[in-house]
């Protein structure tokens, strides 16, 4: 029968991974978990031999089983083409002991392109594949770089619409600038005057709200996500992990068999969790680092078992990590808990009331093989500068914040194990923040002319998709309160 999904939080029907991807949240407000997790059925030895889209099916085959091969290598090949800039899509570079993933050559620069230039495709075929009339709404709320990728995939896609909320003095320029000038009859952005959690809260709300459902029905709407939230969104994550592994032992750099550890700069945590997929389909991964930073509820979790958000909310330099309430922890929090629904339920419960919950001794013992870190801003600006200086390597803050926490890690660990690091975001994405670390920034400058000079500096060519918003028109300029979310929605669809 294939693997089916039901909900972290007690809904007893359990769904396609079709039907899961189109509803992108379940009815519950819990988030879709498979009820099994298979096994990679080739051995890494046979993957290594396998390009990029030939591993992407191998591993989505597993877990989007009611896909037909001919659907998703169709979904695969118009995904993974030319509008990456490189041949591999997803190449790793050596520096100070470490190999850098890099995942951000898509279209954004970010690595949200790894998964949402495929979700558009899995979409669409999902909903050929369950007879919907409807068009689908993606509704989706971002710290930075969900967005722009969201809207990139699923611009002028026919039977979709996409409206993307982010906060308003959130994101970097370039980021903003990014999602601003969207192209697409069917695109939307909406500033909130608010931060991603609030952003994030309201999205789930309306994904929550039956009326508001029952009245997109009657218009011929419903909605999905293009958040991590979506297994959609993590299915297609978990393929770059294999893929590096593979990399690792085609290039001899490991042996089969061998683990790796993995570093993931982390915010709602579902990057780091296609990692603990990839392990649990048999990759060979020993620690799962997760990075973070000033916002560091993930580290204190890590390291006390109690989850709290009550907390001052931290604008950082890696602003993609700026959040709160981590949602994909519920997926992993439903497994520690022995896939009880019921009891991760009530921890969910208590994160809504009282913003914060603690897991049992038995469910912190499964996080064994978890390191949290932290890094200061101090310390991400400084990781930025040494690798440049050491290796002339330039990394974004958010790949920073991974490395200046591996370097903590093997500091207290003393683990020499072979590790690759999550490079999730091109430094262009973020130019003043690196030129700051760099030493370089120049007020009088914006972030175009500063781009301008990290390239003179550096010798890495700007990417296309920062050179293309350089002078291109703002087309969304709309800004709401973070209570006012249902009605920006409403006057966009109606």
């Amino acid at each position: 029968m294939g693997v089916m999904y039901s909900s972290t939080r007690g809904d007893k029907n359990k769904v396609t991974a079709s039907q899961a991807i189109l509803r992108g949240l379940a009815a519950d407000g819990g988030l879709f978990v498979p009820d099994s997790i298979p096994h990679l059925d080739k051995t890494l030895s046979e993957l290594k031999e396998l390009d990029y889209r030939d591993t992407a099916y191998e591993v989505m085959k597993l877990l989007l089983s009611d896909f037909t091969e001919e659907e998703l290598r169709y979904c695969i090949d118009h995904a993974y083409d030319s509008k990456f800039d490189t041949p591999e899509m997803a190449p790793m570079t050596e520096a100070e002991g470490a190999f850098y993933l890099e995942l951000y050559h898509g279209k954004t620069i970010a690595f949200k392109d790894m998964a949402l230039s495929i979700l558009p495709y899995l979409m669409t075929t999902a909903a050929k594949k369950n007879q919907i009339k409807n068009d689908i709404v993606i509704l989706t709320a971002t710290s930075g770089d969900t967005g722009k990728a969201a809207l990139a995939g699923f611009a002028n896609v026919p039977g979709t619409k996409i409206i993307v909320f982010y906060p308003k003095n959130g994101v970097s320029p370039i980021q903003e600038k990014q999602m601003v000038t969207q192209e697409g009859d069917n695109t939307c952005v909406i500033g909130i005057e608010g931060n991603f959690d609030d952003a994030q809260t309201g999205v789930k709300k309306i994904f929550t709200d039956p009326d508001f459902a029952k009245e997109l029905d009657e218009k011929g709407f419903q909605f999905s996500s293009a958040n991590s939230i979506n297994i959609g969104r993590l299915v297609p994550q978990i393929v770059y992990y294999v893929y590096a592994y593979t990399r690792l032992l085609k290039e001899g750099r490991i042996a089969e068999g061998d683990e790796i550890n993995v570093v993931v700069p982390t915010g709602n945590f579902g990057n780091i969790l296609a990692a603990y997929y990839a392990g649990k389909m048999g990759l060979p991964i020993k620690t799962f680092i997760c990075a973070s930073n000033s916002n560091k509820v993930l580290y204190d979790f890590f390291k006390t078992g109690a989850y709290d958000r009550n907390r001052d909310f931290v604008l950082t330099s890696s602003p993609s990590m700026d959040i709160l309430i981590s949602s994909n922890l519920e997926r992993l929090i439903y497994h520690i808990a022995g896939d009880d629904a019921d009891k991760n339920a009530d921890y969910m419960k208590k994160l809504t009331t009282e913003g914060k919950y603690e897991i049992n001794d038995a469910m912190a013992a499964k996080l064994s093989n978890f390191y949290g870190g932290f890094a200061t801003e101090d310390e991400t600006a400084k990781a930025i500068a040494d690798l440049f200086e050491n290796t002339g390597y330039l990394i974004d803050t958010h790949t920073a914040v991974a490395s200046s926490v591996y370097g903590k890690y093997v500091k207290d660990t003393g683990d020499k194990t072979v590790t690759v690091i999550a490079s999730t975001a091109s430094p262009y994405k973020f130019t003043r923040s690196v030129m700051a670390a760099l030493g370089k920034n120049d007020e009088a400058l914006d972030d175009f002319e500063l781009a301008d000079k990290l390239s003179e500096i550096s010798g890495v060519e700007i990417p296309e998709a920062v050179t293309s918003i350089r002078n291109a028109a703002v087309r969304h300029d709309k800004v709401v309160a973070k209570d006012a979310l249902a009605d920006a929605v409403r006057e966009f669809l109606f």
